[in-house]
């Protein structure tokens, strides 16, 4: 019923616009008479309602005693709306006077509480901006990351997959970047607890795998058991959390058990993965015709013996799909979740478990596999003054992974190579003219790490108002990886033995203890409100890694072994120990439910600074202004101005950069290990500084059927921590010191919600985001003279660059032209690499739908990104030369007077064009469009029934990630580290029980 008011309303309103409530369009057939009462809730008189004739635009709305008066007849209906409670419509009949009391919507704003952190604010209150995803978009995500659930869902956050095999790792933006050299890293914080997002992996035993060794450590948290993420993005949110919030706060709140009946839950789902794209490559036929022409054009008419792939050694007719064969397999993945909870008035509990199994799309048996174990207990006393939290996961992660990356080989493989195997399935090294890319495979990378993460909260009620809290957590991560590289990857021609062979070992281990207590003292009179928050973070953290490298084996059966090794040496010992201390308060004052201010200081000290520099002061001011209760604008329910101004730091730095440290030396003096000074001795640097502002608007529409927010943020980092080159005469290589450098990042956010349809039976919700961002680097003194000239430029974005500008093939000569930028009539080195190619977004958008017609459900994810990116020409050989190319290089100059944009093709012989293709691939010949619209996720789910009850039920999910990727893009995915295996497709199907 309130339904089809909304509907009505809303055409009815703009008529308002132009008719007023008088117009004789919507006179009564019957007799007027005038209605009368007044509007109170659960506090008393209630201000701003609106009251409207059903089915007309005549209305009023109660002024600040709660009263109103309108004109109605007999057989009238008035409707009365306010934003945060439900519409109540009640039938004229013969009364005069009609008093209502509004009762609270759980679904309004009022009602939903966001996790700002320290404190928990209603949506309609909060005062800084703060984005959320909820369980229930999660849970229609077949992900394993809880970062991959907020890909293109939130405004202003920039979430980029580094790589699609399974543990990879996230790169996580939130309103860009703004640290020079520092760390661009958010803070993480799980139910409370800091958390840290350092890799713990080595480059040297799983770069070739994992692009940078960057293995998130979220991989640990189990998506389904979350009921929240909030990311706070503006000062006046991420402010509490002073210098460790300046990259912006992602907030990860697990599910709690409820009040009721014990529940239990369990479901099981499986599926399969593909790689979503792959670049388009050249035939055989078309590459053995590149291949004669570039030994024609090189002079060459006698086939070297090594040209295998054209001087016959190899079958000319013979075809591979190599990125079928090597990355085009099917991954499969099978999960298997449960879940119990329940609880009385006074404790409620609740655990839930999962296992993971994923397969790879790399040819062999290689798979991840994860146990996830989550507890979680809350108690209050009866007379609700003691209250207890206490949680706990523990995970157990498994992964083995090819030694290296495919993806890359799979590209460069001509497609005429022989075979993988030979007839009786052995590996096929076709007489040592190849290196059979499947012995890769034959050494393994493999880590293990265990993850407890607990955290427990204590909360009394000292006195009226004022509640004591204490807050404890602790995380311990365990890291250990192997890499065997068995010295049957190479070709057995060689005659190798285990004596070759190789094994890294890595491990790591990270601490981590905190303990914040907090009081918090509340006070409410009929028009003001106050709550103050006083705290103080006690922290200290302890990271120990260690790579060893074993050389020589008796058999390869040792490998992981490394005490078996006849060589061991250490390649990397590392120890840091971090300590943070700070002190914060928060003040709210809320004015007659209208006017909020949010004041927040923090004092924070950090082990990474100097004694005379260890503490910082940061704070923000954040105010709101709800006015739409003072007009009176029928179609309006909410309107609310609000902005926050405030300065954070940032600490992202190594440790121990400011004592003077000694490095080991290969060497040994008069039989002792010898150090040599690796840093120097300097004290002064301080803080990275993050000033942040933000001015938004949100407006609620038709009953809360439209709602839209708006806002516009300008953050300025300054006083930047770079690690400066010094001259060799010091002996040094670098400090590490402030630059006053400021890098401003700014840009406009959109958020628009449409409840579209709400009916008994069919509910069907629409929403939109967009983010226009832009970075900028303001100012860099002596950017000229230093080291950083040829990556920076002022007045330019941070993630830029410096390239040749291609202008085209010569007609005459065939090769790559460049401009001359300094004009002297050659083209040389930095002087002329002097294009600006930008790589940071201009448009990041999500467009989401969801529907549900009574036991059916779907939901439909759209992300939008707009940028450029490396193309499928980065990285590669001249055409020419014996690789695989893109089939874009087929539109080729051939003879004196074409006109192509490839030039002729060369073996490598030809030194002009070879020199011309390497300055083509650091030109912006390797920048392309890379622009994408994606069907970020589509699920199907049914609800059906069981044995009659109404709690009893077993819902069937068909879910997609990645499905389809609309780009013009012909560099592979668009989101494609270079070298790497891109982002998976996948396709899920979930059956989940619920007792």
């Amino acid at each position: 019923m309130k339904n089809n008011y909304r509907h009505r309303l809303a055409l009815a309103s703009i008529f308002a616009l132009f008719f007023t409530y008088n117009s004789p369009l919507f006179s009564q057939i019957l007799p007027l008479k005038t209605i009368s009462g007044t509007i109170t809730d659960a506090d008393g008189p209630l201000s701003g309602v609106n009251v409207l004739v059903k089915n007309t635009a005549s209305g009023s709305i109660s002024d600040l005693e709660g009263r109103y008066s309108l004109t109605a007849s007999l057989n009238d209906t008035l409707v009365f709306t306010y934003l945060g409670y439900k519409p109540q419509e009640v039938a004229v009949g013969s009364n005069s006077i009609i008093n209502v009391v509004m009762q609270a919507d759980a679904t309004a704003l009022d009602q939903v509480v966001i996790n700002a952190g320290y404190y928990k604010v209603s949506d309609r209150e909060k005062t800084g901006s703060i984005s959320r995803v909820i369980a229930t978009e999660i849970e229609k995500q077949p992900v394993n990351n809880p970062l991959e659930a907020l890909q293109g869902r939130m405004p202003g956050v920039d979430v980029v997959q580094t790589s699609g095999v399974a543990g990879g790792g996230f790169t996580v933006r939130i309103r860009g970047q703004s640290s020079i050299l520092a760390g661009n890293e958010p803070l993480y914080i799980i139910d409370g607890l800091p958390y840290n997002s350092q890799s713990l992996g080595s480059q040297s035993a799983s770069g070739l795998i994992i692009p940078g060794a960057d293995i998130s450590p979220l991989n640990a948290i189990d998506p389904n058991s979350i009921e929240s993420i909030e990311v706070l993005k503006d000062a006046d949110a991420t402010a509490i959390y002073g210098s460790r919030g300046a990259n912006g706060v992602v907030l990860i709140t697990t599910k709690k058990g409820k009040e009721g009946k014990t529940r239990f839950t369990i479901s099981s789902s499986s599926g399969i993965a593909h790689i979503t794209r792959k670049i388009k490559l050249l035939n055989t036929e078309q590459y053995l015709t590149m291949r004669r022409e570039a030994f024609a054009n090189d002079g060459i008419t006698e086939y070297p013996a090594t040209a295998y792939d054209v001087n016959g050694t190899w079958d000319q007719k013979r075809y591979t799909d190599w990125q079928k064969n090597l990355i085009g397999g099917t991954a499969r993945f099978r999960n298997l979740d449960a879940a119990i909870s329940g609880g009385n008035e006074n404790t409620q509990f609740r655990i839930d478990g999962r296992y993971l199994n994923e397969t790879t799309v790399y040819p062999g048996d290689f798979n991840y596999d994860r146990v996830n174990l989550n507890s979680n207990l809350q108690h209050r006393s009866n007379d609700n003054r003691f209250q207890l939290g206490f949680t706990a996961g523990y995970t157990l992660e498994d992964n083995l992974l090819p030694g290296s990356d495919l993806s890359g080989v799979a590209l460069r493989l001509a497609p005429n190579a022989p075979a993988l195997h030979t007839e009786n399935g052995a590996l096929n090294w076709e007489n040592s003219t190849w290196t059979n890319p499947l012995a890769q495979l034959a050494g393994a990378y493999n880590n293990t790490t265990k993850t407890l993460i607990g955290s427990t909260v204590l909360q009394y009620e000292l006195l009226k108002n004022l509640d004591l809290k204490v807050q404890m957590g602790y995380r311990s991560t365990n890291f250990e990886s192997n890499n065997q590289i068995p010295h049957t990857i190479y070709d057995p021609a060689y005659g190798l033995d285990s004596s070759v062979s190789q094994s890294y070992l890595h491990t790591g281990t990270h601490t981590s203890f905190i303990t914040e207590p907090q009081i918090n003292w509340t006070l409410k009179r009929e028009n003001h409100s106050w709550d103050v928050l006083l705290g103080a973070t006690f922290q200290s953290q302890k990271t120990d890694q260690l790579t060893l490298l074993g050389y020589g084996f008796a058999n390869n059966g040792f490998l992981e072994n490394l005490s078996a090794a006849n060589t061991l040496i250490i390649l990397n010992e590392d120890s840091y120990q971090y300590k943070y201390q700070s002190f914060f308060a928060r003040v709210n004052y809320a004015f007659k439910k209208h006017l909020y201010f949010n004041l927040t200081g923090r004092r924070d000290g950090s082990s990474r600074f100097s004694n005379s520099n260890r503490y910082g002061n940061f704070g923000a001011i954040g105010a709101a202004w709800i006015f739409s209760e003072q007009l009176n604008i029928p179609w309006l329910n909410f309107g609310k101005l609000r902005g926050s101004y405030g300065i954070t730091g940032n600490d992202q730095i190594a440790d121990y950069q400011y004592l003077q440290n000694y490095s080991l030396v290969d060497h040994s003096y008069d039989g002792n290990i010898g150090l040599e000074p690796a840093r120097i001795y300097n004290p002064n640097y301080q803080w990275e500084q993050n000033e942040k502002r933000e001015v938004a608007l949100e407006l609620g529409f038709f009953n809360g059927a439209l709602e839209l927010s708006t806002a516009y943020y300008n953050n300025r980092s300054s006083n930047q921590l770079i690690d400066y080159s010094l001259p060799a005469t010091t002996g040094f290589p670098s400090i590490q010191a402030n630059l006053d450098a400021i890098v401003e990042n700014s840009g406009f956010e959109f958020e628009l919600l449409g409840r579209m349809v709400h009916k008994d039976h069919f509910k069907w919700t629409s929403s939109l985001n967009l983010s226009l961002p832009k970075n900028k680097l303001v100012a860099f003194p002596g950017l000229e003279n230093s080291t950083y000239s040829n990556q920076f430029v002022i007045g330019e974005p941070l993630n830029i660059l410096k390239l040749y500008n291609l202008t085209g093939v010569n007609p005459e000569t065939g090769l790559y032209e460049f401009e001359d930028y300094n004009e002297d009539g050659a083209i040389t080195g930095t002087e002329d690499r002097q294009y600006l190619a930008d790589l940071t977004p201009k448009i990041l958008a999500g467009i989401s739908n969801s529907m549900e017609y009574h036991n059916w459900s779907f939901n439909l994810f759209l992300q939008y990104v707009k940028k450029d990116a490396l193309n499928e020409y980065f990285g590669t050989e001249p055409p020419g030369t014996m690789a695989n190319q893109p089939t874009g290089v087929l539109d080729r100059w051939q003879a004196t007077g074409d006109n192509a944009p490839i030039q002729q093709y060369t073996t490598g012989l030809n030194d002009a064009a070879y020199t011309a293709y390497s300055r083509f691939s650091q030109s912006n010949g390797i920048i392309s469009d890379a622009s994408f619209l994606r069907l970020k996720s589509l699920s199907i789910s049914y609800n059906l029934p069981l044995a009659n009850t109404k709690t009893s039920t077993c819902k069937v999910s068909l879910m997609g990630q990645n499905l389809f990727t609309f780009t013009n893009f012909n560099g592979g995915d668009p989101e494609q580290t270079k070298g790497f295996l891109p982002p998976l497709r996948r396709i899920s199907l979930q059956v989940q029980f619920q007792i």
